[in-house]
């Protein structure tokens, strides 16, 4: 049965895992108010939570391939093979007019479903480094969005476009942050993506009591998976497993101590909040440090691999930039021009033109 010529073009949206690729899908979406969209995830994802009934979500089951071949690989491939055939017929079924990917191994089954119906596939690599799925499946896709020049460079060979990554529709308005914390005080914030940092925090924590001397005080995400996240107690020190108002934290904060994950580092750059970045050291192809590079480059932020960072150098490092307004100002100044506050617009546009 034919959907009528005027209803709306139905988009699935394939975006699973962490943060950094489900919150731009998110951004995205919101400025695709036009379209009927779908979601497509995996069990027990963060795309459960963030997603909510914001949107109909339908489950696959597919991993990621190791890095050496293995028994485990043949299940890698059947469950590929499977949820491939069930994005097919929930493509054909639901009669979408295309997808849009964030990567991740999720994009895997979608972009071969979609390409097997010739329905149109937009995919966005967020990352410095392109990941694998992106790079086995971009010649199968109408267009690659990535959000560094870089990747633009790594991926030269396929249709791509620069447009930064988008960033929720918070981040582009002023909040006040309802944490009891003075407004005239030196305020750093501590975050370590959506999965937290246990290695982090605890540098953090060694450093903290020096920072506090200063006046600084310090709201730290710690994540949900530290074991030690209660064991430093002070008044000007606020431990947060989660929060949901990280856009005014961001805009209020002097400095930021984060990981570099895409997402994070473009949350950086709409608020305009200089950052120390530790990348973390065991994300794939390093792409963490490589998407920091340029931030550092910029002068926005100052760059640390964790293996050379000690409580030392850290704590110096933010005591040096607390002392210092007008080198914050400067990092400030620096990471505004990072930000690219159109961007889920832009992606939108892009997204509505490859549908008609």
């Amino acid at each position: 049965m034919e959907r009528p010529h005027s209803a709306s073009k139905r988009l699935l949206i394939a975006a699973s895992g962490t943060g950094g690729h489900v919150f731009p899908a998110l951004a995205t979406a919101e400025c695709l108010s036009d379209l009927e969209i779908e979601w497509l995830g995996v069990r027990d994802r963060l795309e459960r939570q963030l997603v909510g009934d914001r949107y109909p979500v339908h489950l696959v089951q597919v991993e990621g391939f190791q890095s050496r071949p293995g028994l485990g690989t043949l299940r890698v491939i059947y469950r590929l093979v499977k949820a491939t055939i069930r994005c097919r017929q929930l493509l054909k079924r639901g009669q979408f007019d295309g997808v849009f990917t964030t990567g991740g191994y999720i994009a895997a089954p979608a972009i071969l479903a979609a390409r097997s119906l010739q329905l149109p596939v937009i995919l966005h690599e967020s990352n410095a480094i392109p990941g694998k799925v992106t790079k086995w499946f971009a010649r199968w896709c109408d267009v690659v969005a990535v959000g560094f020049p870089e990747a633009e460079r790594r991926l030269a060979q396929y249709p791509t476009i620069c447009l930064g990554t988008p960033v929720r529709s918070s981040f582009r308005e002023s909040h006040r942050l309802d944490l009891p914390i003075p407004p005239d005080v030196p305020l750093i914030a501590v975050m370590g993506g959506s999965q937290g940092a246990v290695a982090v925090n605890h540098l953090v924590r060694q450093c903290a009591p020096a920072w506090f001397e200063l006046g600084a005080w310090v709201v730290h995400l710690t994540g949900e998976n530290d074991p030690n996240a209660g064991s430093l107690q002070h008044p000007q020190y606020l431990a947060l497993p989660f929060y949901d108002q990280v856009a005014a934290l961001l805009q209020r904060a002097n400095l930021a101590i984060s990981r570099a994950g895409s997402g994070s580092l473009t949350e950086l750059a709409i608020a305009h909040t200089p950052a120390i970045l530790i990348p973390f050291p065991y994300a794939a192809e390093d792409h963490q440090f490589y998407n920091a590079v340029g931030f550092m480059e910029a002068g926005a932020a100052r760059l640390f691999r964790q293996e050379h960072l000690s409580p030392e150098l850290l704590q110096t490092e933010v005591e040096t930039l607390i002392k210092d307004p007008e080198q914050l100002q400067q990092m400030t100044t620096a990471m505004s021009h990072l930000a690219i506050p159109n961007s889920a617009e832009r992606l939108a546009e892009l997204i509505r033109e490859k549908l008609n």
